[in-house]
């Protein structure tokens, strides 16, 4: 089939999949403090629902595809879905972000099933904040699925670190040194604001100032990768560290011009950008029995829809009724 490609001119060849919007944390810029009315089993995508789509889009050009929730491992079976969707022709690589909680149980089935990328979400390396932060005492844990994941040879794995000044900003230069000895790219992401996820302009840390206060004490060395447009994470190396640094400018320099990705709900509602707030309900045409051609037509069609760029800062909820925890990340 013809790729997937925006008015804009942009091939879309990531698919960042959510399996669940179910999670064991509760991390105050994720989670509503009244929590989210969680979708009944039926509305939840099923595996076959999900090799589906997951095969039309690899038709399509869809050559990297990300677990995500929610968490992903509460997900059960997930190590089937990895392999399943590792299996599908067209797909180069599969990764999934989670919150490490379980990861350590889980690893080695994540392997051999054909995990190659691993996200962990770690916003403190203080236990008593990692407990203000989620709302729930599953630090060593965390740490555990980490040393366990880089002694399986995953490297580097990526460290998620969500700055929020009040909060953990205080620690860039902790997170920095933590990486010293490891081969661990640490990602300062910039605080995004959601529905209910309590973001203020004074609790957000640009990339620029983020980057200023590292530099006070390490040399940041860019580490440029022409052959990857799309790249989110603007990266640096520093001289003696095996690990290194980046950071997701969602905000204050967005990145729209070179989007890639789709994302697919676990509620089966294809987005097409994080902060606006058209969808396209595959899981009605799925039930329908809607043949992939028509599938693929409406997808194209609202693919054209995409707009150029987010105005999140504008219109922090776009417009849509998700949570973040909802719309997968």
């Amino acid at each position: 089939m013809e790729p997937l490609i925006d008015s804009y001119g942009r091939t879309h060849s990531y698919l960042r999949l959510s399996v669940t919007d179910r999670c064991n944390l509760r991390c105050v810029y994720c989670m509503p403090p009244e929590g989210i009315l969680r979708k009944d089993r039926e509305e939840i995508l099923s595996f076959e629902e999900i090799f589906r789509p997951t095969g039309l889009f690899a038709d399509m050009g869809i050559r990297k595809v990300r677990l995500t929730g929610g968490e992903p491992l509460l997900r059960c079976g997930v190590e089937r879905l990895v392999a399943c969707i590792a299996a599908v022709p067209g797909i180069e690589t599969v990764g999934m972000t989670t919150n490490g909680v379980l990861l350590k149980d889980h690893l080695e089935a994540l392997q051999k099933a054909g995990l190659k990328l691993l996200n962990i979400s770690l916003d403190t390396l203080r236990p008593e904040r990692f407990g203000d932060i989620t709302l729930r005492q599953n630090f060593s844990q965390v740490l555990e699925g980490l040393e366990a994941a880089l002694k399986l040879g995953f490297a580097p794995v990526k460290l998620n670190v969500v700055v929020i000044r009040g909060a953990n900003a205080d620690e860039l230069l902790d997170f920095v040194e933590f990486v010293r000895d490891r081969p661990v790219s640490v990602r300062f992401i910039e605080y995004m604001p959601f529905r209910a996820n309590n973001w203020r302009q004074d609790r957000f840390m640009p990339f620029r100032e983020m980057k200023s206060v590292i530099e006070e004490k390490y040399p940041l060395v860019p580490l440029d990768n022409p052959d990857d447009p799309s790249r989110v994470a603007r990266e640096f190396s520093i001289q003696g560290f095996r690990g290194s640094v980046g950071f997701i400018t969602s905000i204050s320099e967005h990145f729209c011009g070179n989007c890639n990705r789709l994302r697919l709900s676990a509620d089966g509602c294809m987005q097409l950008c994080l902060h606006n707030p058209g969808e396209l309900n595959l899981r009605h045409l799925l039930r329908a029995g809607c043949p992939d051609e028509e599938i693929a037509r409406l997808l194209r069609n609202a693919l054209a829809a995409k707009p150029y760029e987010h105005h999140a800062l504008e219109s922090p909820c776009g417009g849509r009724d998700r949570t973040m925890i909802e719309i997968g990340g």
